[in-house]
């Protein structure tokens, strides 16, 4: 009979899992083709149990896609059937409703084999920069217009890979090698998964992970509890407004905080959009679940036991619960807005805890480029996307943070990265002066971006942006963040959503939104006011209207900054 481990036994291996997970991302990361994965981060990864319940996440990766593929397991043992699964098996599926919210987002999911036995899974899921259809945007008018959709099937049986799937995918989409690299990027990190938790079965004498995932589940449930035990019995609503496509949308929310859970209500949410921008009920839930956790537990490691005391709910058809054939392409602008209604619930709940309004969504846009009759010999279409981020909201404590995605975590992509991806050019990328919301803490500054295509080009931009006329509003007396600007190069107004033909040899100018300011303006300590004008955070007229710096202390700072500039 096998001696049972001990406590600090199962610490040990559940630190082991956690690193595992994050090998598995970081061999993704080194693998994938996509600029959405290798430069930006856009994936997840994690392990399971046999049941299928989430041990434990990468670091490295979104909460809408870890949070969301927390529930997509359980999908594929139902689908593929425990039965008929074997070693060398890998799954996949794009689906929406059961991966992690739209097309552009494969899910792999790879049983784990010991001695013969069913132990657990690994799964990971990555954005990829093409599946067809429209093309990444909010312009269809169904799901069935976004792209090829692969519901949960085999990838690989007992090792080898379903030839006839890929032919498939090559036959329907315009980057056919740079996905089919990234499937077998997805393939290979889950085998890394397996490999390694094979190796710490070895080295602890483990036949199957029932003991460390009741450890894990336990000890997770617990602490969950207790944080949620510490807060008033109580409940507040919240809302927020934002551009949609064609017409401003609304979200709602109540949160009531009970003895043993938190519950999250939508109800009172607009309803559907015709265009792309609606998000399933499993991606919203992601962020919610998210937004709680940074606020009350953030200590606690993201597994099944930690985020089922979070119950999300909202009516069918609500934009936050969008059931098929809705179009979901853009689910994203919406999901990354649910953390900031849900704040604005929880800041009547605790005061001075959670940050003011951010940006909210990626400011995201994709580039196809045609080549021209003038094009250099090869030259060839070419689809390119980059992620870029508004300002974050101030914190109560600190100013927000500049450029920053919150609350996706996904990375900015660099310039060379983007260019080399395709004939593009960029021909600016700076930080956006006064586009932080003044406050006793001052928001996080937005970007400006100027795009164009190489000569031998033309291009369509699929803009993904929001908060044109809905900035990031201020907490507390905080003033709220810059708006987000689209326009061509001579001036003519874009549209924050959908794809859009530019003149040959116009380029796109594009100022990102700011963060909202936290707390009154008259409250910031002026050495940080100086500081903000020195490093060009915040412009003298700026300083003296907004901020009240005075005349003389304008002229030293500016004193100050030519000296330096001299030496």
């Amino acid at each position: 009979m096998s001696k049972q481990p001990t406590t600090v036994a199962y610490q040990v291996m559940w630190n082991r899992l956690i690193s595992i997970v994050e090998e598995q991302a970081q061999a993704l990361v080194r693998t994938a083709f996509s600029t959405s994965v290798r430069e930006a981060g856009d994936l997840s990864a994690g392990v399971y149990d046999a049941q299928g319940l989430m041990l434990a996440q990468a670091v490295t990766g979104t909460p809408g896609h870890v949070n969301a593929m927390a529930d997509a397991v359980a999908h594929f043992i139902r689908r593929i059937g425990r039965e008929t699964m074997a070693q060398g098996d890998v799954y996949l599926t794009n689906d929406p409703w059961e991966g992690t919210g739209h097309l552009h987002d494969i899910t792999m999911v790879t049983p784990s084999f010991h001695n013969g036995t069913l132990v657990g899974f690994f799964a990971c899921t990555a954005h990829v920069v093409d599946i067809g259809g429209r093309g990444f945007g909010a312009d269809a008018n169904s799901i069935y217009e976004e792209g090829l959709y692969l519901p949960i099937m085999r990838f690989a049986d007992r090792g080898t890979v379903d030839e006839t799937l890929l032919r498939i995918v090559r036959g329907n989409v315009r980057e056919p090698d740079q996905l089919v690299g990234d499937l077998y990027a997805l393939a290979t990190c889950n085998d890394i998964g397996h490999r390694r938790l094979i190796e710490m079965m070895g080295e602890f004498n483990l036949t199957d992970l029932t003991g460390i995932a009741d450890f894990i589940f336990d000890n997770s449930r617990r602490a969950t509890l207790e944080r949620i035990a510490t807060l008033p019995r109580t409940s507040a609503t919240g809302e927020m407004t934002v551009d949609g496509f064609a017409a401003p949308i609304t979200l709602r929310v109540k949160l009531t905080i009970e003895g043993n859970r938190i519950l999250t209500d939508f109800a009172g949410t607009s309803g559907l959009d015709p265009k792309g921008i609606n998000c399933p009920l499993v991606y919203a839930k992601a962020y919610a679940c998210y937004a709680l956790k940074c606020a009350i537990a953030p200590e606690i490691p993201n597994n099944a036991a930690s985020l089922a005391p979070f119950e999300v709910i909202a009516p069918e058809n609500t934009i936050v619960n969008a059931l098929h054939p809705a179009p979901v392409a853009l689910r994203h602008i919406v999901g990354h807005f649910v953390p900031d209604t849900v704040y604005d619930a929880l800041d009547k709940i605790l005061p001075d805890v959670v940050p003011a309004e951010g940006a909210g969504c990626l400011c995201n846009f994709q580039i196809s480029l045609r080549p021209t009759a003038d094009a250099p010999k090869g030259a060839r279409r070419a689809e390119v996307l980059t992620f870029n981020s508004g300002g974050a909201g101030a914190r109560p404590l600190i100013d927000g943070l500049n450029a920053t995605a919150f609350p996706s975590g996904v990375m900015t992509m660099p310039v060379e990265a983007t260019e080399h991806a395709g004939p593009v050019i960029i021909w600016r990328k700076e930080l956006r002066a006064d586009s932080g919301g003044v406050g006793k803490q001052r928001g996080g500054l937005g970007q400006y971006m100027e795009i164009g295509a190489r000569d031998g080009y033309e291009y369509d931009i699929s803009a993904m942006l929001d908060r044109v006329h809905y900035p990031a509003r201020g907490r507390r007396g905080g003033g709220d963040g810059a708006p987000t600007r689209i326009t061509r190069e001579d001036g003519t107004p874009m549209q924050g959503k959908g794809r859009q033909s530019i003149p040959k040899g116009q380029r796109v100018k594009m100022a990102f939104p700011g963060g909202a300011g936290y707390g009154p303006v008259s409250e910031r300590d002026t050495t940080e006011i100086k500081r903000d004008l020195e490093k060009g955070y915040i412009t003298t007229t700026s300083a003296i209207t907004e901020y009240e710096l005075s005349v003389d202390d304008v002229e030293k700072v500016e004193s100050e900054i030519m000296a330096g500039t001299d030496k």
